[in-house]
Formats: C-alpha cells, sequence, structure tokens
C-alpha cells in the first residue's frame, strides 16, 4: 500500500462518519505519524508503508472517526503558531481565542503586570510570553491537573518560571484565590456555556472538553458576574480587563459591569460574531 493509498482510505472511513474535515484530518494524522509536513508527504505520495505503520494510522483514524478530538490523538493544538500539549484536563484551545492574544499585545508596554485566569493549557498566557517576553505574568487555574498541563508547556517553550519580569508565576485556586497583587491587564476566557446549552454541542466538545471549562451556569455568565465584581480590587488605576464571550452575551455583560468599568469596547472575531470584551477601571 502506497502513502496515497493509505491517505485515501482514512479520508473515506472519516467521511463516512460525516467528519467535514475528513481530508485535513486524515493528512495531519498521517503526517503527525510519519513526521513528515505536508509538503513531504504529498511528495511521497507513491512511496510504499509498512504493515505497522498501515496499522498504526489506521487505528488513529478509527478514534478519530469515533469523535475523539484530532488534538487528543496527537496530544497537542497550535495555537498563535506554537504548539502546546493538550489532554482531557484542558479545553482545546479555538482559532477565536487568538483574538485574545492579539489585543493583549496592542496593549502592553514592557513593565505590564498581566494576570491570566482559567489558564487551562497555557496557551494565552504562554503565547504573550513568548511574543512579549519582557512582562510579569501570573497564570491560575482551579485545576491542578490543568496548572500541571500548563507548567509543562512552559518547560517545552523554554518560557522562565518564577516571579518578576519575564516570568510566569503558575497558581492554582478559584479565580483571584491566592491572587495579592495589582495587575495593569486582566485576561479571561471563563467557562460561558449556559448549563442546558451544553447537551446541544457536538459531541467532540460535550463528551472531550473538561465540563469545568464549559459550564456558565444557568445563564451562562455566572463567571461574569464574579469577575466583573472582584477584578476592581486586582486592577492598578487605568488598568483593563480583556475578556472572551458568547458571541450573544456582549449586552448582558455591559449591563453588568455597570459604571464600575469605562471605555467599553465589543471586538468581533472572523466569523463576525461578537467574541471579545476589553473594559478599564
Amino acid at each position: 500500500m502506497t502513502i496515497k493509498e493509505l491517505l485515501d482510505s482514512g479520508e473515506k472511513q472519516l467521511s463516512g462518519k460525516g467528519k467535514e474535515s475528513a481530508k485535513l484530518d486524515a493528512m495531519l494524522l498521517l503526517c503527525h505519524l510519519t513526521g513528515m509536513d505536508r509538503t513531504q508527504l504529498f511528495m511521497s505520495h507513491e512511496n510504499e508503508v509498512t504493515d505497522s505503520l498501515a496499522e498504526s494510522y489506521l487505528a488513529m483514524i478509527e478514534k478519530r472517526a469515533e469523535g475523539t478530538p484530532l488534538q487528543h490523538i496527537v496530544g497537542s493544538a497550535n495555537f498563535m503558531g506554537l504548539e502546546f500539549k493538550v489532554t482531557p484536563d484542558v479545553l482545546i484551545p479555538r482559532p477565536e481565542t487568538e483574538l485574545l492574544v492579539e489585543e493583549a499585545l496592542k496593549i502592553l508596554t514592557p513593565d505590564s503586570r498581566v494576570l491570566e485566569l482559567c489558564t487551562g493549557s497555557g496557551c494565552i498566557a504562554l503565547s504573550i510570553m513568548k511574543l512579549y517576553p519582557g512582562v510579569t505574568m501570573v497564570a491560575s487555574d482551579i485545576s491542578p491537573a490543568a496548572v500541571h498541563v500548563a507548567v509543562g508547556n512552559a518547560e517545552a517553550l523554554g518560557v522562565p518560571m518564577g516571579e518578576g519580569p519575564g516570568k510566569i508565576d503558575f497558581r492554582i485556586g478559584d479565580l483571584f484565590e491566592h491572587v495579592y497583587d495589582k495587575f495593569d491587564l486582566i485576561i479571561v476566557n471563563p467557562p460561558y456555556i449556559r448549563t442546558e446549552d451544553i447537551k446541544t454541542l457536538e459531541p467532540e466538545v460535550k463528551d472531550h472538553d473538561p465540563l469545568i471549562a464549559l459550564d456558565g451556569g444557568p445563564d451562562g455568565l455566572f463567571f461574569y458576574r464574579r469577575l466583573l465584581y472582584e477584578a476592581k480590587n486586582y486592577l492598578n488605576p487605568e488598568g483593563k480587563l480583556l475578556l472572551e464571550i458568547g458571541y450573544d452575551q456582549a449586552a448582558d455583560i455591559t449591563a453588568l459591569a455597570g459604571h464600575a468599568y469605562k471605555n467599553i469596547k465589543v471586538i468581533k472575531d472572523y466569523s463576525g460574531n461578537d467574541r471579545i470584551m476589553l473594559m478599564e477601571q
């Protein structure tokens, strides 16, 4: 069997299970298994594959066909051009979340102190540290397992850990628990899915992403209420709060912010949906 025949077999199996990204997934799984990039794989289409490679590949295809996310099969996800280890203990990074990093980079100065809550895999905080390495970063999550993943990603990316400029300090706690400092920027991608809506999500999300990273309470606003009430105590004067939100939550969060925050800005994602909110102390 050639590489092309193996790819075709994988794509056919995924298409038969209704996977819209069947062709891309089939290619990415074989790239992961062989260590080739897409160009190398294309140039090797007529090469014969070993039985053991074909067996391993088709086992991966079967997992993907059954609904296991591609990122869990290969063990990593690309975010801001960087590779992050992901496990079932952390939310798989989404492309729209890159907007949080892009907006943060517009705000930062070399002496900025930044807090990221609900850090998960650490993809947001660590991307900022790689792209703007001089800032002081604190990143926290309620899940010890998630923080363990984030620490591993920091080590893999060569981001120094500890306190002070150019370093990231990981903490375990519920939002501002174990946070004692004040910051110029607080970034959060909190759980914001309405509890009743979780059962309507794609199986790859509801069955594989951690529930704790999805469930925003009955109206999806549970964590925003807490954040908007508590963040004021942790922001420096003129400090900013940067949030990812659900596509239909901007008006409700603006109302929750009330007069406690000013210069509220709503930023749309690449699909034209409200996705990011920026506000000032």
